[in-house]
């Protein structure tokens, strides 16, 4: 089972980020917890200074845009 993560505080394109990689994993059909991390020590931990991010298994695959759920797929494969 894949990890996807969702860095950001909560703004509207954190939450846009979120449901992209919802619709995204859906889509793809993989087995996948999306999981929200506002908390801004974890944030800085994956090296991110602009938010929002994306992170799967660990490892920052976009930061400072929202990637579209067609993009994310491809992170899924």
């Amino acid at each position: 089972m894949k990890l996807v993560q969702v860095l950001g505080a909560g703004c509207a394109k954190c939450e846009k980020l979120r449901h992209n990689a919802e619709q995204a994993v859906q889509q793809a059909g993989v087995e996948a917890t999306v999981e929200k991390v506002t908390d801004i020590n974890v944030i800085t931990g994956f090296g991110v200074m602009m938010t929002p991010a994306l992170a799967i298994d660990g490892e920052v695959k976009v930061a400072g845009r929202v990637p579209s759920p067609d993009e994310i797929q491809k992170f899924l494969q």
